[in-house]
């Protein structure tokens, strides 16, 4: 157990998955991704006991009608917004919820975007459901690179200035990134606001690894902290899912502080997107309102794990080249010196580790290795990569 301060008061233990609890549980991970899974992310630790308990209450009730989003909820999550991020002006009204952040993409598109000519632009690589949310929109995407410094990755600000167009609506954004890692600045977001203020741009920014900044020195910023002429233009998107462990819930929020805005967001989405479930508004409660000293024990233990995917991968895997991972669980690794096609299928199939493919990200040299595991299993997936590397290279 860990004891925080002085009180001799024990709090809860960050307890990692054994594979034979996960497997056979109709779990993306666990159960379609190989032997040695670190693809999706879904991290290999039990949810929070306040979690569990509250869902076990619910469960217990022996009543699962039609739920809605209880002024109980609206007002943890506010409160969340205030305390946690600085959202000082936070309203209740502002939330509107959803199943999950991806239909959300589509959702602002379709609304923001109604015309085929109108553009979706996002900076590449990124989350890959930004990428194809204009197919569903059926409008436009215009994608620019980042650009990488020699230090870390950053936006190529000339080279968006020359794509953005009239017909350009809509500028979607991870912050923090997934999968390069960032935890945008104050600075950087800043422009993100100018830019998007100067083009008349709506920003959507998923914000879903928020509370996932695992260096210390650095602090999510975000979105609607940075004007309030900007959150009149900002569509912000978060969840528990990620912070807390609890992604199959299937609940997600969008703050909108423009109503007008908001209004035009739900009738767009009619009736084409489920209500959620009563075990969704009670995970999300518990976890909002009693999560976060367990949350505390979480970040110690990701950030143990990211220094050991470092020093294993500096240490035994020096073709590959990692960058500085500001936030998130999800290593971006660069495997271009392999000289593989496909780093991804070359690792799924000479060492049985399931990577996500950079491919789908926007980059096809790279994967994306999900760190929130046991230390067991990392140092038997990076053993495997290294022996399959081995073998390329005899």
């Amino acid at each position: 157990m860990i004891e925080w301060g002085k009180s001799n008061v024990f709090i809860y233990m960050i307890r990692f998955a054994s594979t034979d609890c996960r497997r056979e549980t109709g779990n993306i991970k666990w159960d379609l991704q190989g032997p040695l899974p670190f693809g999706i992310a879904d991290m290999d630790i039990e949810s929070p006991p306040c979690v569990v308990d509250a869902l076990q209450a619910r469960l217990n009730h022996k009543f699962y009608g039609y739920a809605f989003m209880t002024d109980e909820l609206r007002a943890a999550i506010t409160a969340y917004l205030k305390t946690k991020h600085g959202v000082e002006n936070a309203q209740p009204e502002w939330l509107h919820e959803l199943p999950g952040c991806v239909p959300a993409f589509t959702l602002v598109a379709r609304t923001v975007c109604p015309q085929p000519q109108h553009e979706v632009m996002v900076c590449s690589p990124t989350y890959p459901p930004m990428l194809h949310c204009h197919e569903d929109a059926r409008c436009s995407l215009k994608s620019v690179p980042f650009k990488f410094t020699g230090e870390r990755w950053e936006f190529d600000w000339e080279a968006m200035e020359a794509a953005v167009s009239p017909n350009t609506k809509l500028f979607l954004l991870c912050n923090p990134h997934n999968p390069l890692g960032r935890a945008w600045s104050r600075e950087e977001m800043e422009k993100v606001a100018d830019f998007c203020e100067r083009h008349d741009l709506i920003l959507c920014s998923d914000e879903i690894h928020c509370d996932l900044v695992l260096d210390e020195d650095k602090k999510h910023v975000c979105a609607l902290t940075l004007s309030e002429r900007l959150q009149q233009r900002t569509v912000m998107l978060s969840a528990p899912s990620k912070t807390f462990n609890i992604a199959g819930i299937c609940f997600t929020y969008m703050a909108v502080p423009n109503a007008e805005l908001r209004v035009a967001i739900c009738k767009t989405q009619g009736h084409s997107l489920p209500t959620l479930n009563v075990f969704a508004y009670a995970a999300s409660l518990a976890a909002y309102t009693h999560g976060w000293e367990w949350h505390k024990q979480l970040l110690c233990t990701l950030r143990k794990n990211r220094q050991f995917v470092i020093d294993y991968v500096a240490e035994n895997l020096p073709m590959l080249k990692t960058r500085h991972q500001e936030a998130t669980y999800l290593a971006w690794l660069d495997c271009s010196a392999l000289g593989v096609e496909s780093p991804h299928e070359f690792f799924r199939e000479k060492a049985g580790v399931y990577l996500d493919n950079g491919a789908n990200f926007g980059d096809p040299q790279c994967v994306r290795l999900n760190f929130a595991t046991s230390p067991e299993m990392l140092t038997q997936g990076l053993t495997a990569m290294k022996r399959a590397v081995d073998e390329l290279l005899k």
